[in-house]
């Protein structure tokens, strides 16, 4: 067996004898957990792939037996074994950005539409646009700024075209970069509820 050559950090070869034996031990468990960590990621990964794979083959299962179409798989999608003692959850996160540029356009606008509103469900409304631009560390809350583009039917164009410009600026500089796709299974327990299996390392 060829005897194992030791290299600090600077890749300078350290004779054994000056190795002490918490150092080998170390080498060893490091090398030994690694190994495993890299197998359990390798496996991880293709189950989350396998997971993705045959969630979307009971969805579209469920779509054709329904007659529907099954090209936009769009939104959460939960199904159970026949006597539901298992439940897979399919979870879709879209993430909203902003651009600066726009939400500076839409900010003026806002800020020109409270300086001409007062009182009834106008101060709701200002409430609401100030809450949303009240910034944390920097940054916009994204569910408050979509939840004023609720209010546009709201809010009379003719009477307060500010707060029309303002909308029509976050809907230009809103962007869907892109998707992701959580999935989960669980069991269901004793009392009824289900018991998700946890395959995330760090929550353990």
């Amino acid at each position: 067996m060829t005897a194992k050559i030791w290299k600090d950090e600077n890749g300078i070869t350290i004779p054994a004898s000056r190795v002490t034996k918490s150092e080998k031990l170390r080498e060893q468990v490091c090398e030994r957990l690694v190994k495993k960590a890299q197998k359990l990621s390798l496996d991880l990964a293709k189950f989350k792939e396998e997971f993705a794979n045959v969630s979307d083959e009971v969805y579209d299962a469920v779509m054709i037996e329904n007659g529907v179409d099954t090209t936009d798989r769009k939104g959460n999608f939960c199904f159970y074994n026949f006597d539901r003692t298992i439940k897979a959850e399919v979870d879709v996160s879209e993430r909203i950005e902003f651009d600066d540029a726009m939400i500076a356009v839409a900010k003026q606008h806002f800020d020109s539409f409270l300086d001409n509103t007062t009182g009834g469900v106008d101060e709701m409304i200002r409430e609401l646009i100030l809450d949303a631009f009240s910034t944390v560390k920097g940054k916009l809350d994204t569910k408050k700024v979509m939840n004023l583009i609720k209010y546009r039917q709201r809010i009379d164009p003719n009477k307060y075209p500010q707060f029309h410009k303002a909308i029509d600026a976050i809907e230009k500089g809103m962007r869907k970069p892109n998707s992701k796709r959580y999935h989960r299974i669980s069991i269901r327990n004793t009392e009824g509820g289900y018991d998700a299996i946890n395959l995330n390392f760090s929550s353990l």
